[in-house]
């Protein structure tokens, strides 16, 4: 009887809990049960308005879209202080029928055992690139750099395996390095045959973060992009590998790709300056990508595997001091481009020019951007988005 008490209990505060003002960026409200035993819950939201060049149904007007981008359930839970839980969730819609379904995200247990050293484990995300560190939400941009960012990955940048990771030199310096799943053979591949991952061997990444001047800005490996007023340089060096990993069996190849990324902020008196930069490795056989690309074909599909090349990332933006209304005005500007190596695939260059209006850090924003997409062999497209950014 006891126990059925309790549990009701925890039940009620848990729904209550989702009415509680934002306590963090990505928790709700907090209820505590005992000593260090807790759990959070959290929403974040992105939706927006896009009309693009010649993507309307007759093919020559302009498209008129109303679409939630993400939307996605925190949950965060402590059993004590050194052991951790994290299932996030992520709202998808389906590209046939236009029905959405919730997937899961993250779910991970972290053993938190101090500053320099922790284990977490299960479906997260990898070492990799700060973009993809960033996720949607943390980003200067609005959208995802997708043209330079493209690292291996499993769902929505996560992949299912352990990181070990910690901050040292007064956590100035922050290393994470883990052992994931990458591409393997499994029954849910349709081309388990031709996978070249016959030997299923595990996708290795590693990622070592410098930060010069303010430091542990961001909860454990994590990053940002932009921290809207605080003296920030920050470079780091990211790796991948995975051993026959790109192409098909008999014609395989190890996937490798590294980048270097770093982000510089500066507060003056009239407003915030930041620059981001990055660029990126992909190194593997373009003749294995071709045999992974020619069977893909043979079986009646489209490639869409990765393909070997080099990119670069820029993003520079100023937000300025005064307060107008809710919050205040940051302009910026941003670069991506990929140049493939070999036959398969096409070079790709993308610039943005968009606004920020910054009501509450990442908690609160709207953005407005135009791009322009170039792709070689494909007529130019244009984009106007405006875009709202919620976490409670």
């Amino acid at each position: 009887m006891k126990f059925k008490i309790k549990k009701c209990a925890l039940l009620v505060a848990l729904a209550t809990s989702a009415a509680l003002p934002s306590m963090s960026s990505q928790a709700a409200g907090t209820i505590t049960f005992g000593e260090d035993k807790s759990i959070s819950i959290g929403l974040g939201l992105r939706t927006a308005f896009t009309s693009t060049e010649d993507a309307a149904p007759n093919g020559n007007s302009r498209s008129k879209d109303f679409d939630v981008d993400d939307a996605r359930i925190y949950i965060n839970a402590s059993l004590n202080k050194y052991i951790k839980g994290t299932f996030n969730t992520f709202t998808t819609t389906n590209a046939t029928d236009g029905q959405d379904s919730i997937r899961t995200l993250d779910a991970y247990v972290q053993f938190e055992f101090m500053d320099e050293f922790n284990i977490w484990m299960g479906q997260l995300l990898p070492p990799t690139d700060r973009a993809n560190l960033d996720g949607p939400f943390y980003l200067n941009a609005w959208s995802y750099p997708g043209v330079a960012s493209r690292y291996q990955n499993k769902f929505v940048g996560r992949d299912i395996g352990v990181t070990v990771w910690g901050k040292l030199f007064d956590k100035r310096l922050v290393y994470s390095v883990g052992a994931f799943e990458g591409n393997r053979v499994s029954s849910f591949n349709s081309n388990s045959a031709l996978n070249p991952n016959r030997s299923d061997n595990l996708m290795f990444s590693g990622r070592l973060q410098y930060d010069f001047l303010d430091a542990g800005n961001d909860p454990a490996y994590y990053t940002s992009s932009v921290y809207y007023g605080k003296d920030v340089l920050s470079v780091a060096l990211v790796g991948m590998f995975q051993k026959d990993a790109v192409g098909v069996a008999g014609a395989s190849d190890d996937y490798k790709a590294y980048n270097i990324d770093a982000v510089f902020e500066k507060k003056f008196s009239a407003g915030v300056l930041n620059l981001e930069g990055a660029a990126y490795k992909y190194n593997f056989s373009d003749s294995a990508v071709a045999a992974d690309a020619a069977a893909v074909v043979a079986g009646g599909g489209s490639f869409a595997g990765a393909v070997p090349g080099k990119a670069y990332l820029g993003v520079a933006s100023w937000m300025f001091g005064d307060t107008v209304g809710w919050g205040k005005f940051q302009p910026y500007a941003r670069y991506q481009k990929f140049d493939v190596d070999g036959n398969i695939g096409a070079d790709q260059k993308e610039y943005d020019i968009g606004l920020n209006y910054i009501i509450d850090g990442h908690n609160a924003r709207i953005s407005t951007v135009y791009t322009k997409t170039k792709t070689q062999g494909i007529s130019d497209i244009d984009r106007f988005t405006v875009g709202l950014q919620l976490q409670f």
